[in-house]
């Protein structure tokens, strides 16, 4: 694996290229449809349009200077809720711990200022991502089945207390 960095998202081309990269990649891995890119665009629109920089935050994950992941941490509906949003590692970057790192970052963060919880909501058939949740301590709190994106899929949250134990 060649050099891998996290940096604080903001260059160019990274707001497109996370709509981008999540719409082709879960078409392909998944068979999920266009909804879903509009999904993402609009998280991202969202977030550029007026995030508190305070608050909320956005990483990009490159190897060899190209973009392979992102993670985007913003405020939660509920006062001291934070939510992870949009983790995505690209395929020729997987497993390299580099999932780990993005979520790590972004729970760092929503502790650092001072966020109570965090969560997310994942579908069941994304099992890698699950993964790292659950090892970042991250809880599963609810699941629906749906049908989403085109798709039969099981919706489910999960959460993360950051007080200090």
């Amino acid at each position: 694996m060649g050099l891998v960095q996290i940096r604080q998202l903001g260059e160019p081309g990274d707001l497109g290229w996370v709509v981008e990269a999540h719409g082709e990649l879960y078409a392909r891995e998944f068979g999920w449809d266009t909804s879903f890119e509009a999904l993402v665009a609009r998280i991202v629109a969202d977030f550029a349009a007026g995030h508190d920089d305070a608050r909320e935050r956005a990483w990009i994950a490159e190897l060899d200077g190209r973009r392979v992941g992102c993670v985007f941490c913003v405020a939660g509906d509920r006062p001291g809720m934070a939510k992870l949003r949009v983790l995505l590692v690209h395929p020729d970057a997987r497993s390299h711990g580099l999932g780990t790192r993005l979520v790590d970052t972004c729970v760092a963060f929503a502790r650092e200022v001072g966020y109570e919880r965090i969560q997310l909501w994942t579908n069941d058939s994304l099992t890698t991502a699950r993964r790292v949740y659950l090892a970042a301590g991250f809880r599963l709190v609810a699941q629906t089945p749906n049908h989403s994106f085109g798709v039969d899929v099981v919706e489910q949250d999960y959460e993360l207390g950051l007080r200090p134990a």
